[in-house]
């Protein structure tokens, strides 16, 4: 097995008319194609799409930035998408968690939180990855707290960022140190 990149890049000029008018949108929203969207280009429709998704749920959305990286992590971790656990524990310790829950994670432990929302995220990422409805009380916890828009975002961003780390496994795309 190699560990060659298996994102293939589309040269600008032999892009169909569709990827030109996502590749440029994505350009003058985000200043570069970022790796993602090099995956979901292929499917031009399908990039606009996800851009539309991922907008919302990190800049719009009821969610903290705080809250919105800790989902990611628990994802990234989830799927051990390197490449998405790289970046957004690193967003997430500057952003004032501990390593410890970092840590915790990787070491298939529940972490600590001081923060009842944070919990909230976490518990309910936990029962929404395994198998069945979870604990009525998880449930019940995270609407109190998070309400029913925020359940929503969190499973959002669980299909979201599982399609993001999935897919920056599957094509082999380098962490950034």
């Amino acid at each position: 097995m190699t560990d060659t990149s298996r994102i293939k890049e589309i040269p600008e000029n032999a892009m169909s008319e569709a990827q030109k008018k996502v590749f440029a949108d994505l350009v003058a929203g985000r200043g570069k194609l970022l790796a993602p969207y090099k995956i979901w280009i292929h499917s031009p429709k399908f990039a606009a799409a996800m851009e539309t998704i991922g907008t919302f749920l990190n800049k719009a959305g009821s969610l903290a930035e705080r809250e919105v990286e800790l989902c990611i992590c628990i994802i990234a971790n989830h799927w051990r998408g390197e490449y998405v656990w790289a970046a957004h524990v690193k967003r997430c310790l500057e952003l004032g968690y501990p390593q410890a829950v970092f840590d915790a994670m990787r070491a298939g432990q529940t972490p600590v939180f001081d923060n009842d929302r944070e919990r909230a995220i976490y518990d309910l990422a936990a029962i929404a990855m395994a198998p069945g409805a979870g604990s009525d009380e998880v449930f019940a916890r995270s609407e109190k707290l998070l309400g029913r828009n925020g359940i929503a975002e969190v499973l959002g961003l669980l299909g979201y960022y599982s399609s993001v780390a999935m897919g920056m496994k599957l094509h082999r795309v380098p962490v950034r140190a």
